[in-house]
C-alpha cells in the first residue's frame, strides 16, 4: 500500500507573538477544516498554537491544554463549542469511546487535537494535520497536510 502525503503550507513562526498571525492564516486559507490533528515534540508549541486559533475565534474564556481533563470545551464568538483535545495520556484507542470522541468529531464544530497519533484511524481524511517542529534557535516550522 502506497500513502501519499501532501503538504498544503510550510509556515515558519520566527517568535511566538507571529502566533495569531499564523492562526488567522490557518483559518482563512482552511475555511472548510474543523478537525485538526496536531503532532510535535514536547514544548514545539502544539497549544500555545492551539491558544491563537481560539483566540482567532473569538474564544473569550481561558485557554489552557486539557493535560487532565483529556477534552476542554471552550466558546467561540458565533457561540459555537470549540473543543480542544489533549490525547498524550490516553494508553489505547478503546479509551476514546469513553469519551465520546466520535461524537465530537461529527460534531462540524472545531476539534483541536493534540498527541492525535493513538486516534488515527477515527480522524476523518479530511483532517488537517499540523506538524510542529521547533529549532534550537526557537524558530518553528509548521506544516500543514
Amino acid at each position: 500500500m502506497v500513502f501519499l502525503c501532501v503538504v498544503l503550507a510550510t509556515i515558519t513562526l520566527r517568535k511566538p507573538t507571529e502566533a495569531e498571525e499564523v492562526a488567522r492564516f490557518i483559518l482563512q486559507s482552511h475555511a472548510e477544516a474543523r478537525i485538526f490533528a496536531f503532532t510535535g515534540d514536547l514544548g514545539a508549541g502544539k497549544t500555545t498554537l492551539i491558544k491563537a486559533l481560539c483566540k482567532a475565534l473569538g474564544v473569550a474564556d481561558q485557554t489552557s491544554s486539557p493535560s487532565f481533563a483529556i477534552v476542554n470545551e471552550y466558546r467561540a464568538a458565533s457561540g459555537d463549542p470549540v473543543y480542544h483535545f489533549d490525547l498524550y495520556r490516553l494508553k489505547a484507542a478503546e479509551e476514546l469511546e469513553g469519551i465520546g470522541f466520535d461524537e465530537y468529531l461529527d460534531s462540524g464544530h472545531y476539534c483541536f487535537i493534540e498527541w492525535p497519533e493513538l486516534a488515527e484511524d477515527h480522524l476523518p481524511s479530511e483532517a488537517l494535520h499540523v506538524r510542529i517542529e521547533a529549532a534550537n534557535t526557537g524558530v518553528r516550522t509548521i506544516r500543514l497536510r
